[in-house]
């Protein structure tokens, strides 16, 4: 696994916070082999030599922690040679520093500088989301503030883009034309959404890879419909593309959607904070008829019941008037599920088996209920989702 600078580091420091006693360590520390690898293959260095540099920044790491106690810091950060670089907050910070063996510069703006400049900007994208601004943050080995834009020309970017200007050389401004997106992972079983202010939502099923490794959702196909974006909360995650259900005609109820970016499909299934915890899913294998199994879904959690049967075939009637729907091929279940529930998860110990597709109109379950005496669902199979569409489970 290839590991970008900024994990690095932030694995770094994570390692410089091992028990140090006062900036000397009685035992050097262990470091987990593939992040000396990743480190080496980043430097263009020996093993070895990742290791001695990852030695030094914790030795000097435990020395900086005895600055920042005396107050005689304004931020520091490791240059390209591995060196802890410290902004010293006066000659007397300077000089101890410089003889605890660390380089040290008395910088113009230094760290509480530039987070002053960066507050005032974030107030100003309180006020306005600056669409066009990439990102803005502090810079302390330059000692400014960059902002990164991908479009200097919106109007929704002038305001903080004008705000930044006004510091002169303490902010730099970069054009960047790639547009940011938060990562998320989506769980089997959560709540997702069909427009970034919420309205309809279905639940998330089974993540899935085709021959090429793309990422896919498995889930209800009368959830995935209309190339339709999907939300887990405000951000994007999925786009429909592929349904085979139809309103009115003959169908079956499974469809994909790709998955965006670097987002993902977790190998978990969450349960709503009922007493399950989070189950793995660690493969597909089919239950049998009478076979127990649970489901997750957003309307009425975790909820558990047996197979009934398979390649049940069902007219669905539309609550709001519009034309019937007969699907086939889907299996029954004593599993309690409500509207909003649909395309969730059900799983068998670790086995996933498949997404809630309907049930009874007005069926009403307990949240988190587990078994419910006298309720009913129907689901499609996952295992025949999987077939049709050629994909492979993403599995623990």
């Amino acid at each position: 696994m290839t590991l970008s600078r900024s994990r690095l580091l932030a694995g770094l420091t994570a390692a410089a916070l091992l028990p140090l006693g006062a900036g000397t360590a009685s035992a050097a520390p262990a470091f987990d082999p593939r992040m000396v690898s990743a480190l080496a293959a980043e430097l263009g260095v020996s093993a070895r030599e990742a290791t001695d540099r990852l030695h030094a920044q914790v030795e000097q790491q435990g020395k900086l922690t005895q600055l920042q106690g005396a107050g005689a810091v304004d931020g520091a950060f490791f240059d390209a040679a591995g060196r802890l670089v410290v902004n010293a907050t006066s000659d007397a910070g300077a000089a101890k520093a410089a003889g605890l063996g660390l380089t040290t510069r008395r910088a113009a703006k230094g760290e509480s500088g530039l987070l002053a400049i960066k507050r005032e900007l974030d107030g100003v994208a309180a006020a306005g989301v600056p669409v066009g601004v990439t990102s803005w943050q502090t810079d302390l080995a330059t000692d400014t503030v960059t902002v990164r834009v991908s479009d200097e020309t919106r109007p929704e970017a002038r305001a903080l883009l004008a705000a930044a200007r006004r510091h002169g050389a303490a902010v730099r401004v970069e054009h960047d034309s790639t547009p940011l997106a938060a990562h998320v992972s989506v769980s089997p079983g959560a709540k997702m959404t069909f427009s970034a202010s919420g309205g309809g939502y279905c639940s998330v099923g089974f993540g899935a890879r085709d021959g090429a490794g793309n990422r896919y959702l498995v889930s209800a196909g009368h959830c995935l419909k209309d190339s339709r974006p999907l939300y887990s909360g405000t951000t994007q995650f999925g786009t429909t593309t592929n349904t085979r259900f139809a309103q009115g005609r003959a169908s079956v109820d499974m469809g994909i959607a790709k998955i965006d970016g670097e987002d993902s499909i977790a190998t978990s299934v969450y349960t709503h904070g009922s007493s399950a915890g989070s189950p793995a899913v660690r493969g597909a294998a089919r239950t049998a008829v009478g076979g127990a199994m649970c489901k997750s879904g957003a309307t009425s959690g975790w909820t558990c019941g047996t197979v009934r049967s398979y390649d049940v075939s069902v007219t669905y009637t539309d609550p709001n008037g519009g034309p019937s729907t007969t699907v086939t091929g889907l299996g029954s279940s004593t599993v309690c599920t409500m509207p909003g529930d649909s395309g969730g998860a059900y799983i068998s110990g670790d086995q996933a088996q498949g997404m809630t597709s309907g049930g009874p109109i007005g069926q009403q379950c307990t949240f988190n209920g587990g078994a419910q005496s006298g309720k009913s669902s129907y689901f499609q199979p996952l295992t025949d989702a999987l077939s049709h569409y050629r994909l492979t489970l993403t599995t623990s």
